[in-house]
């Protein structure tokens, strides 16, 4: 039985807590934790819609004394807005599997950060894990896989395609979406529009796991244009006017192309006949191409990784690990 605390109820917190719930042969929930005031008081089973009476709560100290396992952290992208809740699960004595694409390879934005929170992770006896589908699989975890069946590798192409629909205010912001194609211009320059947070983590990962030394990463962000309305519950964009952000990223080493990742992200590609999917090209020997389409779904590849790492990182060794680091993944069945 391996005690888990969820640390965030959003969308991410809720699928991870639904995924836990259908092993209860195998996960004991320890607690709940969640900023937001209008949540704490109510049970779990308020806040998903499941049956689960477990209160949600601010008081992570006290959850945490509960001295689980491990603690899954939900809640933001960035290093410097996870870094307390990390900082805190590991003095705790906790291992800490974390959505937040930076943490995925820490030292592609931080590595004084990464140095640190390595020394604490080990201090503590404890293993600190960035995963989610992207980065962490797609992009990144599925290209070093794929890898391993090759003589030779001398260029790696990968593209998610993907759609943005079931998104709320938050990503339709950060991707321009709703925009003018001036104001996506001027959004890209001031940094207010970032596209995908997480190619300089996978090109790490991809870096490190081949042995390649990386010297420079050229990042581009250019508008998608929709000739047709398009309308979710958060957003409306009218002919003419910004639908997604097409990121990519060229990764050189010694001037020599090595790595490229294309990431286009809009609302309801369907409705310009664009199809989503996830595409890996490794030119070698032998040359790779792999093809899945539709897209896997965001969302359920985020929760369904953090919940499928859960039973390898109780056994992993102590520090600040990446996915090229860990065991190969694998669906841990549920036991209801």
């Amino acid at each position: 039985m391996v005690k888990v605390a969820v640390w965030g109820t959003g969308m991410m917190g809720q699928g991870l807590l639904g995924y836990l719930l259908d092993r209860p042969k195998d996960v004991e929930i320890v607690g709940v934790i969640d900023r937001h005031p209008e949540k704490h008081g109510r049970t779990v089973g308020e806040v998903v819609g499941v049956d689960c009476d477990i209160p949600v709560t601010a008081d992570f100290d006290s959850v945490l004394a509960k001295r689980p396992d491990v603690t899954c952290i939900l809640t933001a992208s960035n290093l410097h807005e996870i870094e307390s809740q990390v900082e805190t699960a590991v003095r705790a004595g906790t291992n800490v599997i974390c959505i937040a694409e930076t943490l995925s390879f820490p030292w592609a934005t931080d590595a004084e950060w990464a140095t640190k929170f390595d020394a604490l992770a080990k201090e503590y006896g404890v293993s600190i894990l960035g995963t989610g589908v992207n980065p962490g699989f797609i992009l990144d975890a599925l290209v070093v896989m794929w890898s391993s069946v090759c003589l030779r590798v001398d260029h790696i192409e990968a593209s998610r395609i993907n759609d943005l629909s079931p998104f709320g205010p938050t990503v339709m912001l950060s991707q321009g979406v709703g925009t003018t194609v001036e104001e996506f211009k001027a959004g890209v320059a001031d940094g207010s529009i970032v596209g995908h947070i997480g190619f300089q983590e996978s090109v790490g990962l991809i870096a490190r796991a081949l042995g390649w030394k990386i010297d420079e990463i050229v990042e581009t962000r250019e508008p998608i244009v929709t000739t047709v309305e398009r309308s979710t519950p958060h957003v409306h964009v009218a002919p003419g006017d910004v639908c997604g952000c097409r990121h990519t990223a060229k990764a050189y080493s010694n001037g020599e192309l090595k790595i490229e990742l294309i990431h286009p992200q809009q609302i309801h590609p369907h409705l310009e006949g664009v199809d989503t999917g996830d595409y890996i090209k490794i030119f070698g020997d032998p040359n790779v191409q792999m093809a899945n389409s539709p897209e896997i779904p965001g969302g359920k590849g985020t929760y369904a990784s953090t919940g499928n790492y859960i039973p390898l990182i109780v056994d992993a060794p102590a520090g600040l690990l990446t996915v090229v680091d860990m065991p190969l993944p694998r669906f841990w069945s549920p036991t209801v």
